[in-house]
């Protein structure tokens, strides 16, 4: 875990954002948003999967815990994920695009706004 909701100042979590590399400071950032509407997240960081995949089970429950909607933010392909019982992926599943940085992140939803709302519509459900 890399970010408790307290660290927000709000208590238990409501749902968990998982993040990998880059897109931690993005986790960080939609944190943020939801909790200026009294959202209360966890921010996972899950460099190696590989190695969360290693662990007991009552590590991976503890880190991930039943009933609380999952979001994985992927700078890659989504399918990878579902294995988490995310409730979305913000990812990327089309090959080709070419622009600057900031215009790919926008369009591919890359904004703490847009992992923000993804949380929302998961936590409507």
């Amino acid at each position: 875990m890399l970010a408790e909701p307290a660290e927000v100042g709000l208590a238990r979590a409501q749902a968990v954002i998982i993040a990998t590399g880059s897109e931690v400071q993005l986790a960080l950032k939609a944190q943020e948003l939801l909790a200026q509407d009294n959202i209360a997240v966890r921010v996972v960081s899950m460099p190696s999967t590989t190695t969360f995949d290693r662990q007991s089970v009552a590590y991976k429950q503890q880190v991930l815990p039943a009933g609380l909607p999952r979001i994985a933010v992927e700078m890659g392909v989504t399918d990878f994920w579902w294995k988490y019982g995310c409730a979305a992926v913000v990812g990327i599943d089309t090959y080709g695009e070419s622009a600057p940085a900031n215009v790919l992140f926008k369009h591919f939803g890359f904004t703490p706004e847009n992992v923000a709302d993804t949380v929302r519509a998961a936590l409507s459900r």
